[in-house]
């Protein structure tokens, strides 16, 4: 990640208040209307302004100096139609961004087609407000380094509507509320300039998105990262500390359509969607929870590293690697073979619990093109339901040190590949299914995994021969748990 970025995201969210003594008469920054106690809150860095108007907003942005802080007053601005708040050319510098922030967060509402308008905008914060127009929400890609912190977005429910599109660099997308919607929509879209590109460096974390009921089998991602055309760009996002509850408009919760981007310790419980590889190549799920729901994880395209990963008792089958139309996508191919699905190629899978779900692992059969070279290897698959593995279409696989349980047949993964072996998993008060002590996954690993991953799902280090399945038996406290809604969103700590 860029220094910047950092920087941005870091101060949007430090432990204080924003005004203070010198702004006389401003309340303090943070208590929302729905709010139980003060969020943190970035210090006012350089001068400030108040605005109690759309006309005073508009002044104060013309005149604001690098660095400073222009606070909205609580209350709803109807913006007019055609007459956004433009922030063309407007912003500070990477280390004093410019800051336009509600009095507290969610007691600014705008209402109107169109809230902001940008151009040329760059090392800007817009933070605690609450956003409900009826166009996309869009950061172009002539834009750079642009925050969006503990904002709640619930625009109007209209068919086809894209709530935000991030094609600005180096921006940041952190605590906020996507939520309700019932229409066709993604929530949260990422692409770039032209036809092909990404944007780069954009990191998305503590997000709550929530309550999305499109019927639908199709359209309604929270979060989908690049589309087709896309496929090949690197993008080199980070999507990390979401938290996804009831998001059943589309099958896919965090829809990846480009290449080398990281996506860990997210949170999906109780939705129709999960982790979908759909394009792109070297991408990264790590530490994720998947529980309860209707999808796992499924895989498309080639060098992806999958580990840490718990999914639990959802309605599929937990893997599925994914047979091709395409054994690779290429630059410069038709635009239509773009859009067909590259069959999963050297693809590791490791260190995963999956527990309870309507099957383990399968490779799809309804393409012609194989998966190939793909290493499944210490993973645990225990359930009573569909069949553990149904991976006769596969090439040149690896398999090795996976553990088997359950009333659900093994199936057709090579008997060297796994053991079936009790790994005394048990549901702890998070909801997840993990090992205990005298289990046969403890210190079992088949190889050392620490060229590819450190620490098991809960941040706890692998010391030694790695414990098969995403948990480590440890005595060391966790960093790291499924996502409540209080840790995420516009109103957490």
């Amino acid at each position: 990640m860029k220094r910047r970025t950092f920087i941005l995201s870091a101060m949007a969210g430090a432990a204080t208040a924003v005004v203070g003594a010198q702004a006389a008469g401003a309340s303090m920054l943070g208590v929302g209307p729905a709010a139980s106690g003060v969020v943190p809150m970035l210090p006012g860095v350089g001068p400030y302004s108040r605005a109690s108007s759309l006309a005073e907003l508009r002044a104060a942005i013309a005149a604001a100096p690098e660095g400073g802080t222009i606070i909205v007053a609580n209350g709803t601005y109807a913006v007019p139609e055609g007459e956004p708040i433009d922030l063309t050319g407007v912003g500070g510098r990477w280390n004093k961004p410019l800051m336009i922030t509600a009095e507290s967060i969610g007691g600014v509402t705008f209402t109107g087609a169109e809230s902001f308008r940008f151009g040329g905008t760059h090392d800007l914060v817009l933070r605690g407000f609450v956003f409900t127009q009826s166009t996309t929400f869009e950061l172009p890609a002539d834009c750079q380094s642009i925050t969006l912190s503990r904002n709640d977005f619930q625009l109007a429910d209209i068919e086809g509507l894209l709530c935000v599109m991030v094609r600005a660099d180096d921006s940041v997308v952190e605590y906020n509320h996507f939520h309700s919607k019932s229409t066709l929509g993604v929530f949260l879209g990422v692409e770039g300039a032209g036809s092909t590109e990404m944007a780069q460096n954009v990191r998305i974390h503590h997000n709550y998105f929530s309550d999305h009921t499109f019927p639908g089998d199709n359209g309604g991602e929270p979060i989908r990262l690049g589309v087709s055309p896309r496929a090949l760009s690197s993008a080199h996002a980070i999507v990390e500390y979401n938290l996804f509850e009831r998001c059943n408009g589309d099958p896919e919760a965090i829809s990846v359509k480009s290449s080398d981007n990281i996506i860990r310790y997210n949170t999906i419980r109780d939705s129709g969607g999960g982790i979908v590889l759909r394009h792109g190549n070297r991408n990264r799920v790590e530490s994720n929870h998947i529980i309860r729901g209707l999808r796992g994880i499924r895989i498309y395209g080639n060098d992806h590293v999958i580990v840490n990963n718990y999914i639990g008792e959802t309605a599929d089958t937990a893997f599925v690697l994914g047979a091709g139309t395409e054994r690779d996508h290429y630059e410069g191919e038709p635009a239509a073979s773009r859009k067909k699905n590259d069959a999963a190629d050297r693809v590791h899978i490791a260190l995963n619990t999956v527990y309870g779900n309507a099957g383990g692992i399968s490779c799809e059969t309804h393409r012609p093109v194989t998966p190939m070279d793909c290493v499944i290897v210490d993973n645990i698959f225990q359930g009573d339901a569909g069949t553990l593995s149904e991976v006769a279409n596969s090439i040149g696989f690896t398999w090795a040190g996976n553990l088997f349980w359950g009333a659900a047949p093994d199936g057709d993964m090579p008997a060297s590949g796994f053991t079936r072996v009790d790994p005394k998993l048990a549901k702890d008060a998070d909801d997840v299914w993990r090992i205990g002590s005298g289990s046969a996954a403890v210190d079992a690993a088949t190889r050392d995994h620490r060229a590819v991953v450190r620490d098991d799902i809960d941040g706890r280090q692998r010391l030694g021969t790695a414990d098969v399945g995403a948990h480590e038996l440890s005595m060391a406290a966790p960093r790291r748990s499924p996502l409540a809604a209080f840790e995420v969103g516009p109103l957490s700590h």
